[in-house]
């Protein structure tokens, strides 16, 4: 995705005052980039383009740098997020095990592709490359709630059960 692809945000006034606490809180501190990206996320619920361009400002840090950071990690995401925010392992155990059947059992329930959210901003998918637990793939993540060998069948029960 381009940074020209990504929607406007017009950040409002509390939002841009919480990012400037954010930052000047770890101004001063080595290594201020991805814990600064980190709160801003968790405040605003994605990383605008707006918030990346005042973080690099503030940092003086290039604003492609800000950007390969925030693209890089899977963590972070540019556009907004659901409520709830569903992570489908598709790395090579889980894709084997039925991840990919998971992964499109839910894009078919809630008519949205990887790294989309809902319209009602209730549910977001994102697909991971590995999420580390091959050994009890497929695994799907669910509000930060890992489950283990899930089923196409058992899937959305486990959304729903889960939800926020």
């Amino acid at each position: 995705m381009k940074i020209s692809d990504l929607p406007k945000y017009e950040l409002s006034p509390e939002e841009i005052l919480k990012i400037d606490e954010i930052i000047g809180r770890n101004k001063n501190k080595k290594g201020a980039l991805i814990p600064v990206l980190h709160d801003i996320q968790n405040e605003l619920g994605f990383l605008p383009v707006e918030a990346q361009e005042k973080v690099a400002k503030e940092l003086n840090i290039p604003e492609k740098d800000v950007y390969g950071v925030a693209t890089f990690y899977s963590f972070f995401s540019l556009t907004p997020r659901g409520k709830n925010n569903i992570r489908v392992c598709l790395g090579t155990a889980c894709f084997v095990k039925g991840g990919k059947k998971i992964a499109e059992k839910i894009e078919r329930e809630f008519g949205i592709k990887p790294e989309e959210t809902t319209a009602d901003r209730k549910y977001s998918l994102q697909i991971n490359r590995c999420l580390g637990a091959c050994g009890i793939g497929p695994v799907v993540v669910i509000n930060d709630k890992i489950f283990k060998k899930v089923s196409p069948e058992e899937v959305m029960n486990l959304i729903y059960a889960n939800e926020r």
